[in-house]
């Protein structure tokens, strides 16, 4: 069989969203939800991230189709609260199972959400992340998120889009609302 006759996707390709701006997690849960249209089922591992978020709401009123799981506590990781052990504990036990989900055969897209910012803070190497794009099975799409994506990952992808800040309300001090930024 060829690619495209053995998986949905064909081959399956490696994109990047960073940038200093939002819309690199709603990018992401927008192609989920497209790849959804079309029966496609996708797993998504939220590094650095256990705060409640209205998407994991939406995932569960669309399963089995997107799947979501976070590896982070209840806290923003930033320059003034650094990782701590448990961070980067965290971290490693959610590669472990987003790679796990990766090659479960049960998933068409696996997205990484702040991967790259788990990087960033040392949580995850770039070595592993290299891993990931040179061992995903050829039938599976995978999407890597976050802040200060990696050279070497940005070399490494297929399609890389970078979101960048021309103007946001936070800087008027807006705080981030219910159903827009989380």
């Amino acid at each position: 069989m060829t690619p495209k006759e053995s998986h949905p996707l064909g081959k399956g390709y490696v994109q990047v969203y960073t940038g200093n701006c939002k819309g690199k997690t709603t990018a992401a849960l927008g192609l989920a939800f497209r790849a959804m249209g079309r029966g496609l089922k996708t797993y998504i591992g939220q590094f650095m991230k256990g705060q409640y978020y209205s998407e994991l709401e939406s995932a569960k009123m669309v399963q089995p189709y997107i799947t979501i799981e976070q590896y982070g506590k209840n806290a923003l990781i930033h320059v003034e609260n650094p990782p701590q052990e448990e961070d980067v504990r965290m971290a490693q036990e959610g590669l472990a199972r987003a790679k796990e989900a990766m090659f479960s055969g049960k998933y068409d897209i696996i997205i990484f959400d702040e991967i790259n910012t788990a990087h960033y803070f040392h949580l995850i190497s770039v070595e592993e992340m290299l891993e990931i794009v040179a061992h995903k099975p050829d039938g599976v799409e995978v999407i890597f998120t976050g802040r200060y994506a990696p050279p070497e990952v940005i070399d490494a992808a297929d399609l890389v889009t970078e979101m960048v800040e021309i103007k946001h309300y936070y800087q008027k001090g807006v705080k981030a609302r219910e159903g827009i930024e989380r």
